[in-house]
C-alpha cells in the first residue's frame, strides 16, 4: 500500500475506535460533550462528563491492548494536559468541576478495555 493509503485507513480505523469508545462511554453513563475537539495545544479523543466529573478521554487502537498501552507514552499524556487546559479556559462553565484523564484501549477481536484515571495507574504501572 502507498503511505497515503496507509494513513487513510489507520485513519478510518481510529474513527471506529473513537466511535466505538463514544458508545461505550454512552452506555455506562457518561454525557459527551466533544468528540476530536482541537485546541491550540492538541487535539481531544473525547470529552465526556458524568456527575461532577469531566473526563477527557484518549482513545488507542493497536493490535493488541497491550500495545495500545503503550502508545500513550508521556509526552503524549502532556500533550493532552496542555490541551484539556485549554478545552478548560475556553469553556469557563466547567472549570468547578473535577477532571480526570482516561484511556480507552481497543484492539481487535476484544472488548474496549477502558481505564478511569489512567494517568496516575500506568505512571504506576
Amino acid at each position: 500500500m502507498r503511505p497515503r493509503a496507509d494513513r487513510q485507513q489507520a485513519e478510518q480505523s481510529g474513527r471506529k475506535a473513537e466511535t466505538l469508545a463514544h458508545w461505550l462511554l454512552r452506555l455506562k453513563g457518561y454525557r459527551i460533550l466533544a468528540r476530536r475537539e482541537r485546541t491550540a495545544a492538541g487535539e481531544l479523543d473525547i470529552v465526556a462528563r458524568r456527575g461532577a466529573t469531566l473526563v477527557f478521554v484518549e482513545v488507542k487502537q493497536r493490535p493488541t491492548v497491550a500495545q495500545a498501552a503503550e502508545a500513550i507514552d508521556e509526552r503524549q499524556r502532556q500533550r493532552i494536559a496542555r490541551a484539556a487546559e485549554a478545552y478548560l479556559a475556553a469553556n469557563p462553565g466547567l472549570a468547578g468541576l473535577g477532571a480526570r484523564f482516561d484511556a480507552i484501549l481497543v484492539a481487535p477481536g476484544r472488548l474496549p478495555v477502558h481505564i478511569a484515571n489512567a494517568w496516575h495507574i500506568m505512571v504506576e504501572i
